[in-house]
């Protein structure tokens, strides 16, 4: 399986950096996730207009034109044995230049940026979980105030996320300041009396593929639905809770820190929703 890694594609265990690369030694630096179905990048220039976001969020120069993003992904995904894949792109502010400081906080002068991807198989939820569900825990969201820049430095939703691990749980299931924000690793959708809702786009969450795709399928499918500030008694009074991510895709979830999300199983807009999303996947993303 090959990796590109500043300008060439080489196998991955062959790809090296600096120890002093500020995206090891600082976290400095950004990420992208691009789902690709049957070779095919779903929704490539979306996701490259929010890599240039977050490029924008850091204030570090785009290494690449959108047409050399373009041709170097569409070669990384030519190069593996899997058709379906999840291709991870990740720009740091690269090593300092001589006589630079190697650890300062203040941007170094004049670094070239190291920029990085590599594809893994995607594997996503089977029938059985979906049918099954999972359980999660909630957990106060005490991570900055720029969660919608897609950085590298992921400690914070790591802690969090191993908060559910630890308790068998899939996802934590995060709350500021009395208000849903998302999970540590997925977005999160409550239903209540057949209306769909969901936490708006803002600083404080990432909003992810599937979040866009499900909003635009209740829109076309008549599914009522709305974004808005979502209270924490909404999200504990939910007759369906949902986490949603490229590989967990629409996964409900039936029990939060123990207690049991409406009837304890999967909910009836849970169900259209994924079977919807399935047949989308089908007719588009491997279109």
């Amino acid at each position: 399986m090959s990796a590109y890694l500043n300008g060439e594609f080489l196998p991955r265990a062959e790809a090296r950096v600096s120890v002093f690369d500020r995206g090891f030694l600082l976290g400095d630096g950004v990420y992208e996730l691009i789902p690709v179905y049957s070779g095919k990048p779903f929704r490539l220039d979306a996701h490259l207009h929010r890599l240039q976001f977050s490029l924008d969020g850091i204030r570090l120069a785009n290494p690449l034109g959108i047409e050399a993003w373009r041709e170097r992904i569409l070669q990384l995904i030519a190069l593996q044995d899997f058709a379906d894949q999840s291709v991870y792109i990740q720009v740091t502010r690269g090593t300092p230049v001589e006589g630079q400081p190697l650890r300062d906080h203040a941007f170094p002068q004049h670094a070239p940026p190291t920029v990085f991807m590599f594809a893994q198989p995607l594997v996503t939820a089977t029938a059985e979980q979906k049918a099954a569900g999972v359980c999660a825990v909630s957990a106060v969201d005490n991570r900055w105030l720029r969660c919608n820049v897609k950085a590298i430095s992921l400690l914070a939703n790591l802690l969090l996320r191993q908060q559910a691990v630890d308790v068998a749980c899939a996802e934590t299931v995060m709350l500021r300041d009395g208000f849903l924000t998302e999970g540590a690793a997925s977005n999160i959708f409550v239903v209540k009396d057949g209306v769909l809702k969901a936490p708006p786009p803002s600083n404080l969450m990432l909003t992810g593929i599937t979040y866009d795709v499900v909003l635009e399928l209740a829109a076309r499918h008549g599914i009522a639905h709305e974004t808005g500030p979502v209270t924490e008694a909404e999200v504990r009074h939910a007759d369906e809770l949902w986490m949603t991510s490229s590989t967990r895709e629409i996964m409900a979830i039936v029990k939060l820190d123990g207690v049991p999300v409406g009837a304890g199983v999967p909910g009836p807009v849970a169900r259209r929703m994924d079977a919807l999303y399935q047949t989308f996947k089908q007719q588009v993303m491997r279109a």
